[in-house]
């Protein structure tokens, strides 16, 4: 079907222009849409490759959507080695525009001080999610937003310098209501600084780092690689020895493993929103903070 789609793309694709209406932009997530959105408000059209409730890793993505990045101003990605699936379709579009680098396309990760960078692994060419070039999952730190949305305000103001003025006081209305968010989460977290969890997922180091939490370990030993028996009794054994109360799990994660994990382990579970639109609440990015940290803080509170 993808190379359908190309050739009737090659054949006779739309050239996009800012005039006439809001032009697309494409991103590889939904919350660089959200962001997008902040940024350039009414003034482009934002749609995101990957769905909330789906492995971020693994996107099918439909043949609509690859007619509307043929179309796109601007494609904004996560970057590093979290969308292994791009690659696919971005030779299925075959445009030049979206070459790495180039001036219609955005890699965020440039201007975020990355964590783990010092963590080697070998990707399979089967799809086995790995942090290879440092953790990818920087937007769950809420002050990310800041060098997200300049970079975000830079190219848009780059490619429509028209509209740079509305861009920037777009993002400027925005950061008023991200630095408002910080200190209410930061306070309702506050009486909980210190606090040992395990997660699921290695996706929490920027949110715990912002936060004050020590994450002991992940479930799982490499990022998408769940855990044998004889690590699942070596983590649970620690979990008790570290004093680690609370286990954080994703929407994806496994029912079976989280109860086994956190029975075994004595800890209470929480499950925590990775992406906007993974939970009704968590519509736009601020609304993901106040859902997992009013999750968050409610389930530390009980675990005391």
């Amino acid at each position: 079907m993808l190379r359908a789609l190309a050739l009737a793309l090659a054949l006779g694709a739309a050239v996009p222009a800012w005039a006439g209406g809001a032009p697309a932009v494409v991103t590889t997530s939904t919350d660089l849409k959200a962001l997008v959105e902040a940024v350039g408000g009414d003034r482009v059209a934002v749609e995101s490759l990957a769905p909330a409730l789906h492995d971020p890793h693994a996107v099918d993505v439909k043949p609509g959507q690859l007619a509307k990045l043929k179309t796109a101003v601007l494609l904004v990605r996560i970057g590093l080695d979290h969308e292994p699936w791009l690659a696919r379709v971005l030779r299925a579009v075959n445009d030049p525009r979206f070459r790495p680098g180039g001036p219609h396309d955005l890699d965020v990760s440039k201007g975020v001080e990355l964590l783990q960078t010092e963590i080697a692994r070998v990707r399979s060419e089967r799809g086995v999610h790995v942090h290879g070039f440092g953790n990818p999952h920087y937007w769950l730190d809420p002050a990310n937003a800041r060098p997200i949305t300049q970079a975000i305000l830079e190219a848009l103001g780059r490619l429509a310098p028209a509209e740079r003025q509305a861009f920037t006081a777009n993002r400027e209305r925005f950061l008023a209501r991200l630095d408002a968010g910080l200190a209410r989460w930061t306070a309702a977290l506050a009486p909980y600084r210190g606090a040992r969890v395990v997660v699921v997922h290695d996706s929490w180091p920027y949110f715990a780092r912002r936060f004050g939490l020590e994450v002991v370990a992940a479930v799982e030993p490499s990022p998408g690689v769940p855990p044998s028996p004889a690590s699942l009794a070596a983590l649970t054994a620690r979990m008790r020895e570290s004093g680690v109360r609370l286990l954080i799990a994703e929407p994806s994660s496994s029912t079976s493993l989280v109860t086994q994990v956190a029975a075994r382990g004595g800890a209470r579970a929480v499950t925590l929103v990775p992406s906007v639109g993974g939970d009704p609440g968590a519509r736009d990015y601020l609304a993901l903070f106040d859902v997992n940290v009013r999750r968050l803080a409610e389930a530390l509170a009980a675990a005391r």
